[in-house]
C-alpha cells in the first residue's frame, strides 16, 4: 500500500533560484523548520498520551528532526551564520492548520495527515536543492536528508491508520494533498522551506 500521495502542485524554478541566492537565509529558515517538526512530534505526544501505539514513533520522529537540526546548525555553525533570535511566522503551515476541523478525533487526523503532507513537500523541496548544489558535503547532507522526509511522510499516515479506516484515512489525505497544493501555488518565491 502506497502511503503517500504525489503533490498536487510542483515546486517551481523560482523557488530554488531564491533559496540558491540566498542560501544563508535558507539555512535559517531550515533550522527553524527542523526545531518545529520536532516539537510537533512531541506536541502529539503531549496533547495525546491515550494513543500509547504510536508513541514510540513519534518520539523517534522528533528525535530525527532535532537531529536533523543539529546537523543544519553545525553547517551554519562553519559558515558563520547565527541561528533568527524569533522564529518567523509560517503563513504555510497557518493556512494548513486553519483546514483542520476541530472535533477531537477528526483534528487528531488532521494534523497526522497535515504532517505526513509537510513532510512530503519538505521531501520534494530537499530534494530540488540536492539536485542544485555542487558536489559535496551540502549536497551530501541534502540528498540523505530529502530520503529521510519522505519516509516522515509515510510514518504519519501509517500512525493514522492505527485509529482511522483506510478509506477514511486516504480520503482526507487527498483532500488535504489538495488544499496544500492550492496554499503552494500562492505562496511567494522566499529562501524558506515552505
Amino acid at each position: 500500500m502506497q502511503l503517500r500521495l504525489p503533490l498536487v502542485h510542483q515546486s517551481s524554478p523560482e523557488w530554488i533560484q531564491a533559496v540558491l541566492e540566498n542560501f544563508d537565509e535558507f539555512l535559517q529558515d531550515h533550522a527553524d523548520c527542523e526545531r518545529k517538526a520536532s516539537s510537533m512530534a512531541m506536541s502529539f505526544v503531549a496533547k495525546f498520551p491515550d494513543r500509547i501505539e504510536i508513541i514510540p514513533a513519534l518520539i523517534d520522529t522528533a528525535v530525527e528532526e532535532l537531529e536533523h537540526f543539529r546537523s543544519v546548525y553545525q553547517i551554519m555553525e562553519k559558515r558563520g551564520i547565527q541561528l533568527r533570535h524569533e522564529i518567523r511566522e509560517d503563513l504555510y503551515m497557518k493556512q494548513l492548520i486553519q483546514a483542520c476541523r476541530s472535533g477531537r478525533e477528526e483534528r487528531f487526523l488532521d494534523r497526522l495527515l497535515l504532517a505526513s503532507v509537510v513532510e512530503n513537500r519538505g521531501a520534494e523541496r530537499f530534494k530540488i536543492v540536492y539536485e542544485n548544489l555542487e558536489t559535496g558535503e551540502l549536497k551530501r547532507f541534502y540528498q540523505d536528508l530529502w530520503a529521510s522526509e519522505a519516509k516522515h511522510g509515510e510514518v504519519f499516515v501509517h500512525l493514522a491508520l492505527h485509529y482511522f479506516k483506510e478509506d477514511e484515512v486516504f480520503d482526507r489525505l487527498t483532500e488535504i494533498n489538495e488544499i496544500e497544493g492550492k496554499i503552494m501555488a500562492k505562496m511567494p518565491f522566499t529562501p524558506a522551506l515552505h
